[in-house]
């Protein structure tokens, strides 16, 4: 690749516009593989091919788990394209990066923001304090990664938002007779295809929504905010990109020094009064300055030769001191783990407890949506804070599918393991209790068999127990009471979530829990 102003072919109008176009391909892309990760969408392999496309997300885990996946060799290409153009990633291909870009404010110039040299150092820091944590099995820096930031708040707070935004307009419209047809129609269109069939809840939406939009709020302050200054991912391409081939080269002949090219730099690499030097570890390869010289000193060609030093690259004191910080703070959370009993309603997916989720799961989000029924939810403090944000059961907005296998089909590096659907339904995931006190037989002696029915396996966890009991008004009346047979209940929860009682007379407990 070798563009600059004088290429006939080539304009930098037309090198925008093919910027442009791979950005919005690759979000479109993004978005679609995120709807067809449905269970009965696309094949697992491609869905979940952009996050383990993902350099960062990929060798924290290898590092935190101690194996190598077959499937992480695919990070492998984002790093090769790193070496030969620098963070181009971060400028065609990252669908977070192009959130960012279209949600930017509209300016004609790039404003100087006077910000500490150092400030961009923070991405650095987090880079190496997360991967110094994943030595100690800690990947909750990961919340942080822009891929799982992205596929997190699709699933957990925009996908469930637009679908009750369209289920209240199809409510509102319904009543109209000339619309019931094509609304009808378009439902069967998109449930459960694009949709789900019944809305699905989950908890803290609030709380991500927030998060993202506090992300994007920072383009106010400084045009890709995120980029320049915090994204871990951004910090590990920078790196790279200190040995890249391709960058940015002003021809000194032509250069007038006017700064038209640091104006419209979106990252703010290109110096201001430097007749236009900047750096390639944070150069985006955006093209932007070719568009903006106006004598056509701006080129992009092969250069051999190491990047300069800048006065925010990591320092010998900046690497100890993450690595300083990732030990103090593991070894906290480890202790707090150790010495806190396990929250009694931390329920894992199927088989991930035994596999050691925690030290794997890079926090995407991805079985959550895939799971069809919503059973799927981040945790917050149920596994304490080096558990933030990986997946547990709460059967009271949804229940483990005795069908259905997807979680651990879709999890890009198999912190949940992928079991076949046989296996699945023979893993316990925890333990259905009684509560005597609250459930409608138990303690008003009044028939409900719901959990009984409700109940998936071949031969019933619970079954009922015809007995004669005394009620409120002294009589004798004959009452079928539940019973859960704890050697066959696996915990699916479909029993607490159907349970008619709003205090739930029935509740799974996390294996080896002591509830009452």
């Amino acid at each position: 690749m070798a563009a600059n102003k004088s290429n006939p072919f080539m304009t930098p109008k037309r090198w925008k516009a093919a910027r442009k176009l791979v950005q919005y391909a690759a979000l479109l892309g993004f978005i679609a593989l995120f709807l067809a990760s449905r269970r009965g969408g696309w094949a697992t392999e491609l869905v979940n091919a952009p996050l383990r496309l993902d350099p960062l997300g990929m060798l924290a885990n290898l590092i935190a788990s101690r194996a190598l996946l077959t499937g992480s060799a695919l990070a492998l290409i984002i790093l090769a394209l790193t070496v030969v153009f620098g963070r181009a990633w971060c400028g065609w291909l990252c669908p977070l990066g192009t959130v960012l870009d279209i949600a930017s404010p509209q300016r004609k110039i790039q404003p100087i923001f006077k910000e500490p040299a150092r400030l961009r150092s923070v991405k650095y820091g987090l880079l190496f304090t997360t991967l110094v944590a994943a030595v100690f099995t800690n990947l909750t820096l990961l919340v942080f990664d822009p891929l799982t930031i992205l596929l997190r708040t699709l699933t957990v707070a925009i996908w469930p938002a637009i679908d009750r935004i369209i289920s209240a307009g199809e409510s509102a419209l319904y009543p109209v007779a000339l619309l019931q047809d094509p609304i009808d129609a378009f439902d069967k269109l998109v449930r459960p295809a694009l949709l789900p069939e019944s809305p699905l809840y989950y908890r803290d939406a609030a709380l991500f929504a927030a998060f993202f939009v506090g992300l994007i709020a920072l383009n106010w302050i400084a045009p890709r905010f995120w980029c320049r200054y915090l994204c871990p991912l951004g910090g590990l391409l920078g790196l790279v990109s200190k040995i890249s081939l391709v960058r940015r080269v002003v021809v000194a002949s032509e250069c007038t020094g006017c700064d038209a090219c640091a104006r419209m730099c979106p990252t703010g690499t290109i110096q201001f009064g430097k007749n236009g030097a900047s750096d390639p570890s944070e150069c985006t390869m955006c093209l932007e300055c070719l568009r903006a010289c106006p004598r056509g000193g701006e080129t992009f060609k092969p250069v051999i030769a190491l990047a300069k030093l800048q006065p925010y690259d990591p320092t010998r004191r900046q690497v100890l001191a993450s690595i300083g910080a990732a030990a103090v703070g593991a070894g906290i959370l480890n202790s707090e783990m150790a010495a806190r009993r396990d929250d009694p309603y931390l329920v894992r997916p199927p088989g991930a407890r035994e596999n050691n989720l925690g030290s794997k799961c890079i926090r995407c989000g991805e079985c959550m949506r895939a799971c069809p029924t919503g059973a799927l939810q981040p945790a917050l403090f149920e596994a304490g804070l080096e558990g933030v944000w990986t997946p547990i059961v709460l059967p009271r907005l949804g229940y483990c599918d005795y069908s259905c296998n997807a979680c651990g089909q879709v999890c890009p590096v198999q912190a949940i393991p992928p079991l076949n659907l046989d296996d699945k339904r023979v893993t316990p995931i925890g333990k259905a209790y009684i509560d005597t006190t609250r459930c409608i037989a138990w303690a008003d002696h009044r028939d409900c068999i719901v959990c009984e029915e409700m109940c998936p396996l071949p031969e019933k966890a619970i079954k009922l127990d015809e007995t004669q009991v005394r009620n409120a008004d002294g009589e004798m009346v004959t009452v079928k009471l539940p019973m859960v047979n704890r050697d066959r209940c696996i915990g699916c929860g479909i029993c607490q979530y159907k349970c008619p009682q709003s205090q739930m007379g029935i509740r799974v407990f996390t294996l080896g829990a002591s509830p009452f």
